[in-house]
Formats: structure tokens, C-alpha cells, sequence
């Protein structure tokens, strides 16, 4: 665990205690670029396709992003939003220690990162999307053929979530840099924000509260021991079990 974030890491947040650490940690894992490289992408691919017949390698890919995305996601948002504090998140100064199944678990950064003041959300979370997520998802698509947007909206499902995880124990304010992230379609420069409403929330008849549905779907279905996420975008209601789950 990296001290200067341990405020973070209470209740239902303690299971991330171990998410972001130092390179001391004893744990071992493989240099970011290294698993991106044309050599070892595929290498990670096919031994997490082990547990998949058919092995498309988009579906392969997005569903890799999102454990990767829900372990990375929100340590680094609840910093940025509770600890006013930016981390070293470019791809050079990451190493990601995997598990048997070749799924991140952890993310062994260069340092503690450093206080800061931002003046605006794009500029809060800039550490994240542009020095990560835009290089990681350009290196991504580089290799494997599938839409950048299904890997920004599975980028976007997490941080919505992991908001409004938050906002059940936060006040209201300390929250609003990162909705208002997702509530600007343009970045300060004119570009369009890829974070942009990754979710919806629609009002069902006779249901007590609204159902989260994503607007993007992950193409997991493609990978047949898989069934469409209770939020996919491509149901016209949620299952009839549906948790509230980010899936």
C-alpha cells in the first residue's frame, strides 16, 4: 500500500488496499509496456483466451480492459477527488503484477505521486486520460481490431460507478469535478470527450429505482460462455436479477 493514499481505504474501499503500491513491493509483475509490445499483447491474450473457446480476440480484449480498468479506475479517481493528489500514471512508469489467470491485480507505480490544485475536471483527471488511458487505448487498437470507443466505454462504466459508489458516503461537492467530466461532451480544446456519458439511467415502470445501462456494449457476448451484461446496452430491460453491479 502506498501510505500517502491510505485514508482511501476503509470499509468498502479497504479491498484496494493493495492496488496501487510502490515498487518494493514484493510481488512480481511485468514493465506496462511490456505486456502492450507486438510480442507480448498477444502472449497475454491467448493465455487469458485459455478460459475461452473461440478466443475473438476483440471480446478477448475488451473483457480483459474492464478487470483491468475496475482494479486501476477507481484508487486513482477517489485520490484524485478525496486526496487532491495526482499520480504517475504514464505507461513507462507502470508495472502490473498479474494472477494465474493473467489478470491485473495490482499496478506498481514509479512514486507516491504529489498534491495538487486543478482549476478545472479535465485538468483533475488529466493523469488518467491522457496520460494513460488515451496511450493505453491507442496501443491497444493498434494491435487488435476492435472500436476505441468500446474501451473508452468500458473505461467510462468504472469511473461513473466508482462516483457513485462514493457519493453514497461523500458529500455531494467533493464529487462534482469527476460528474462533470462525464457530463461535458468536448474537451477544453473542442475534441470530443471519449468519457462522455458512458451510462444512462432509465426510469422503469413499478421498479423502486432506475436501471444503470451502459451506452456502449463490451462485446463480451462474442466469447460464447459469456451472456450479455445485465447493463448492456443491447437489452431492452434489465434481467430479472439484475444487481447493481458495474459488471
Amino acid at each position: 500500500m502506498i501510505e500517502a493514499l491510505a485514508p482511501l481505504f476503509i470499509g468498502d474501499f479497504s479491498s484496494y488496499r493493495d492496488t496501487l503500491v510502490l515498487h518494493d513491493d514484493p510481488r512480481p509483475s511485468v514493465p506496462l509496456r511490456e505486456l502492450l509490445s507486438d510480442e507480448g499483447l498477444p502472449v497475454l491474450l491467448a493465455r487469458f483466451g485459455e478460459s475461452y473457446t473461440g478466443g475473438d480476440r476483440r471480446a478477448l480484449l475488451s473483457q480483459w480492459s474492464k478487470h483491468y480498468f475496475v482494479r486501476l479506475i477507481p484508487p486513482v479517481v477517489a485520490a484524485a477527488l478525496v486526496l487532491n493528489r495526482r499520480l504517475p500514471l504514464n505507461l513507462d512508469d507502470i508495472q502490473v503484477v498479474l494472477d494465474e489467470e493473467h489478470l491485473p491485480q495490482a499496478f506498481k507505480l514509479r512514486d507516491a505521486g504529489q498534491p495538487f490544485a486543478p482549476g478545472d475536471p479535465f485538468e483533475r483527471f488529466a493523469h488518467l486520460q491522457h496520460d494513460h488511458l488515451q496511450p493505453l487505448i491507442q496501443a491497444f487498437t493498434a494491435q487488435v481490431k476492435i472500436a476505441p470507443k468500446v474501451l473508452w466505454s468500458n473505461a467510462g462504466n468504472y469511473f461513473e460507478w466508482i462516483l457513485t459508489a462514493l457519493g453514497k458516503v461523500l458529500p455531494a461537492p467533493l464529487l462534482a469535478d469527476g460528474f462533470s467530466l462525464l457530463q461535458a461532451a468536448q474537451q477544453p480544446d473542442g475534441r470530443r470527450n471519449p468519457l462522455y456519458q458512458p451510462v444512462r439511467y432509465v426510469e422503469l415502470q413499478g421498479a423502486a429505482l432506475p436501471w444503470r445501462q451502459r451506452r456502449v456494449c463490451c462485446i463480451r457476448y462474442l466469447l460464447p460462455e459469456l451472456e450479455l451484461c445485465e447493463n448492456c446496452p443491447l437489452l431492452d430491460e434489465p434481467p430479472a436479477q439484475a444487481s447493481a453491479s458495474a459488471s
